[in-house]
């Protein structure tokens, strides 16, 4: 099993920057690729962005040239530098694993006022 923990989300104003950290523990050996996903209300879970162990990255059209997703495979982190963020970047953001299984964090909720 892998265990996924998010932090750092919360309200920012529009064109403001936020970092979002997720720690990973357990079976970390089977991980290849993490990243992160979001959900607004009434809408289906989206990719934001995920980076493979090796470095190669997916990132969103949406969200491309504003967030960068990056890894730190030592200590078993990913992170989602967001930076000019706008109202329609309001989500919960999950942290995402894919080893044996996919697993998911809890989330945390990120809020862009206008």
């Amino acid at each position: 099993q892998v265990q996924l923990v998010e932090s750092g989300g919360g309200l920012v104003q529009a064109g403001g920057s936020l970092r979002l950290s997720c720690a990973a523990s357990g079976s970390i050996f089977s991980i290849n690729v993490m990243g992160w996903y979001r959900q607004s209300p009434g809408k289906q879970r989206e990719l934001v962005a995920v980076i493979s162990s090796d470095g190669a990255t997916n990132v969103a059209s949406s969200v491309k040239g504003r967030f960068t997703i990056s890894r730190d495979n030592f200590n078993n982190m990913v992170y989602l530098q967001m930076n000019s963020l706008k109202p329609e970047d309001t989500a919960v953001y999950y942290c995402n694993a894919l080893g044996l299984k996919v697993y998911w964090g809890q989330g945390t909720q990120v809020t862009v006022s206008s």
